[in-house]
């Protein structure tokens, strides 16, 4: 596991990071050699950092933007049209304090459909954010987020509702309904 993560922080290093911003296919590509099983047409900008691609899925037009971190040893699900805004962390692990040894904790943390995660906005491990729910800039998501709901503040808190909108997905080779 040790040698598979050196292996991508290599890549990363020398094959990500330096790529323009329009290469999304590229990084794309990158990540789906590195095990990450992405859907159709996701953007990843080359500031994005993903700890382990082989633990990513995404579902179509997923965005992750600049300076975005995935910390994702216990896996992270982001759905159909979610958005990770720049600077946004998602937290998939902790260490139990009450231990004696500090136990590592990793946590699935998983995104609905249409889910937005704003600018420098935290998302803890095991987290689930529920279709079409928004975490505010600068918030921090310790509980689950409940479907087409705003959220704001630390820790974030229920602001409003969001207008729920319905949108298909076309997945390529999929025959129109």
């Amino acid at each position: 596991a040790r040698s598979k993560r050196l292996l991508w922080v290599l890549a990363w290093m020398l094959l990500f990071r330096p790529t323009p911003p329009p290469l999304h296919n590229w990084r794309c590509a990158l990540l789906r050699l590195f095990g990450a099983r992405l859907g159709a047409i996701n953007f990843i900008y080359p500031s994005a950092r993903i700890w382990a691609p082989w633990l990513l899925e995404t579902g179509d037009l997923v965005t992750i933007g600049r300076g975005a971190e995935i910390y994702n040893p216990g896996g992270a699900l982001l759905g159909h049209r979610t958005i990770i805004s720049q600077d946004a962390y998602l937290c998939g692990a902790t260490h139990d304090y009450q231990s004696s040894d500090f136990t590592y904790i990793t946590k699935l943390i998983r995104t609905d459909p249409q889910v937005w995660i704003c600018a420098r906005a935290i998302v803890l491990p095991g987290i689930h954010c529920k279709e079409g729910s928004v975490l505010g800039a600068g918030s921090v998501a310790t509980r689950h987020l409940k479907e087409w709901t705003v959220y704001a503040g630390n820790p974030a808190v229920e602001v409003r509702q969001r207008t729920r909108f319905d949108m298909p997905v076309k997945t390529p080779n999929k025959p129109e309904e």
